[in-house]
């Protein structure tokens, strides 16, 4: 079953890794139309976001066994302000807890979660997954987990399974039959465009046709595994738009290393200040720049290596990994979007092989990491007794408390100068004022300083957002800020990222921490109710006992010793 299908993509490597596509749902009728043409199976214009049309679906699909559900589904993530309006109008009783109509994921999940597939495979952009510390993934993993099933979170480089292009995609698996995942081998070197398209059709200046002779000598094996099952010596779709006299003039005079700023300015129709690589030519013997949906609109990120064009139909479906074979319904601009839309297929094939049924169980190097936050939300508690327990979430700590350790946070001695504010349910300038009695630094006093004022005013003192806003809080202050406040968010810091890092047994720490270690220190923290304090845990312990120079004495202080893949111990 392919949720949120688009032209088939994802359906392509289903069938390339030996499934059967026995449905697809969409609700593009271009789209479907495609996914029609190239595949057997059902192709349902269901709306997703519709919760009547959504449980149709689910009474259809219960008649049969269903062994895996994919899709791509939008996961737009929600931005940290959005995030905190959503809680306000909830607790303000202005919106139901329960509306989720725009937001898709939820409809993959909760479909997943009805049929109850073997194995589950979700595509996505990174951009989109981790531009909210990875809240809508770590979401989702929480919810298939909580229903049984043993869950993977990878970032993919498409070209290490053959891809010709830069893109780098989010691959969420899950399967509940104790299997292991194992992914087919990686390549170690990638597909040049010259390997991918140089044998279609020169176009010279002319923009090609739905149908065009081709020639089958000297293929590259890449493109012999496109031609498979294409009609022998002739090419479908392989067109192009026009190109006007003016930009065939820059295309002339361009490279694959010429930016657009540096296009002779008589010559630019856009302004280099905003546009700096409007234009890109593509080159030869490097991969392509990832094909997106944009390529629908104009193709002046894709200008063929060599004739002064942009690209046709074909190659850019051939850079995406469509066979020859797979034909688009709709106009040349309907053909752009839907492959700019769609995973490509020898990824969605290599992801798919990672699922394959299997008597042995086998062993990936997974780990229970249900066991791990476990131990993290227990040294949460017991830190919480200790020196350091205004650097732990606590309920009832009152908002101008969080923005004050904020604010000092990482100042020696810190412990011993609060701990006159320690279990207080209200901050008051008397109680600051017993702060500034005792030892203090010239940071602990500013901060005291700043704060103070705003206690006059209960209505700022208890909101949040206020205190965020009035005390101008630094981007990490303010991470801090909401963490002790008990909001579910990532902080991938270097001191975070680099015991996630170590737990897990990568470098991403230091070689990929925004994307790769984000990832990591998302299996330790998980997402729900105490996915703050495990959080928090996990700062403390980078900042206590996994310093940047592991030691064995550090280790066998560390609760997760038993569970790291770096311990000394």
């Amino acid at each position: 079953m392919d949720l949120f299908s688009g032209a088939g993509g994802l359906s392509q490597g289903l069938t390339d890794a030996g499934w059967t596509v026995a449905a697809a749902v969409d609700h593009d009728p271009k789209a479907l139309d495609t996914h029609r043409a190239n595949f057997p199976g059902l192709a349902l214009d269901v709306d997703l976001g519709d919760e009547n049309a959504r449980a149709g679906l689910v009474r259809l699909l219960r008649q049969v066994e269903i062994d895996l559900v994919a899709g791509g589904p939008p996961c737009q993530p929600f931005s940290r302000a959005g995030r905190s309006k959503i809680r306000s109008l909830v607790e303000a009783g202005k919106r139901n807890p329960e509306d989720h109509r725009k937001e898709l994921w939820r409809a993959f999940v909760g479909v997943v979660l009805k049929v109850r597939p073997r194995a589950v495979l979700m595509e996505n952009v990174p951009d989109m997954a981790l531009g909210d510390e990875l809240f809508v993934v770590r979401t989702i993993v929480a919810m298939l987990e909580q229903a049984g099933y043993r869950t993977q979170v990878r970032l993919v480089d498409a070209w290490r399974f053959g891809v010709p292009q830069h893109r780098q995609r989010l691959i969420l698996l899950a399967r509940r039959d104790g299997a292991a995942f194992i992914w087919p081998e990686e390549v170690e070197h990638f597909t040049t465009l010259r390997e991918a398209i140089d044998d279609l059709p020169r176009l010279n200046l002319g923009t090609g046709g739905r149908r065009m002779t081709h020639t089958s000598e000297g293929l590259s094996p890449f493109a012999q595994r496109m031609r498979r099952g294409a009609e022998p010596g002739i090419v479908f779709d392989h067109m192009t738009r026009p190109v006007r006299d003016d930009d065939r003039r820059v295309f002339a005079q361009m490279t694959s290393k010429t930016l657009y700023s540096a296009i002779d300015p008589s010559l630019r129709r856009y302004t280099a200040d905003t546009f700096d690589d409007k234009y890109k030519r593509l080159d030869w013997n490097d991969r392509s720049r990832s094909i997106t949906a944009h390529i629908a609109k104009d193709g002046y990120w894709y200008i063929h290596p060599e004739e002064h064009r942009t690209l046709t139909v074909r190659e850019a479906a051939r850079i995406q990994t469509f066979p020859d074979s797979f034909r688009f319904a709709g106009t040349r601009s309907d053909a752009f979007r839907q492959i700019g839309n769609a995973v490509p297929p020898m990824l969605g094939e290599a992801a798919a092989r990672a699922l394959a049924k299997r008597k042995e169980l086998g062993d990936d190097g997974h780990r229970d990491w249900t066991s791990v936050r476990k131990i993290l939300a227990q040294h949460a508690t017991r830190q919480r007794r200790g020196e350091n327990w205004y650097l732990l979430p606590e309920q009832g700590r009152p908002p101008a408390l969080a923005a004050l350790v904020a604010m000092v946070a990482g100042q020696p001695g810190l412990g011993s100068a609060l701990e006159p504010l320690r279990g207080t349910a209200t901050l008051t300038r008397q109680l600051l004022q017993r702060v500034l009695e005792g030892r203090t630094t010239p940071r602990l006093r500013n901060a005291v300083e700043r704060l103070a004022p705003l206690l006059e005013d209960p209505d700022v003192a208890q909101d949040a957002d206020q205190l965020e806003i009035k005390l101008g809080l630094r981007a990490a202050e303010a991470d801090l800020f909401r963490l002790l406040l008990g909001e579910d968010r990532l902080v991938p810091n270097q001191t975070a990222t680099r015991v996630a890092a170590r737990v897990v047994g990568t470098d991403s720490h230091t070689t990929n921490r925004l994307t790769a270690g984000r990832l990591d220190l998302a299996l330790l923290v998980g997402s729900g109710v105490h996915a703050a304090s495990r959080m928090a845990a996990v700062r403390l312990l980078g900042a206590t006992v996994c310093r940047t120079e592991a030691t064995k004495s550090l280790c066998v202080a560390c609760p997760l010793r038993k569970k790291c893949a770096s311990a000394l111990v």
